[in-house]
C-alpha cells in the first residue's frame, strides 16, 4: 500500500459523497493498494474527518502509475 497526500486551495470546491461540496485549504490522500485498487479521500487541513470522492472503483493499470495520477488530480480539483 502506498499513501500520497498533498495540500491545495479548492476556491470553486470539490464535490464528496458524503456532504457535498466543501472548498478552502483542503488535502487530497490517495492510497493504491498492489492490485492497482485506488482510494480517493480528502479533508479540511487539520480536520480529522475524511470524505470520499463520488464515483465507482478506481483501479489502475499499472500501480507505478500512482504519483501521476496523484498529481493531476491535485492540479485539476485546484484549478479556478
Amino acid at each position: 500500500m502506498e499513501q500520497k497526500s498533498t495540500v491545495f486551495t479548492a476556491t470553486h470546491g470539490v464535490m464528496t459523497a458524503e456532504v457535498g461540496v466543501i472548498s478552502g485549504e483542503l488535502e487530497l490522500r490517495t492510497t493504491c493498494e498492489e492490485d492497482g485498487s485506488l482510494t480517493l479521500a480528502i479533508t479540511y487541513v487539520g480536520a480529522e474527518e475524511w470524505y470520499t470522492l463520488p464515483g465507482e472503483e478506481y483501479r489502475l493499470h499499472d500501480p507505478r502509475d500512482h504519483e501521476v495520477v496523484h498529481r493531476m488530480l491535485a492540479a485539476v480539483l485546484e484549478r479556478p
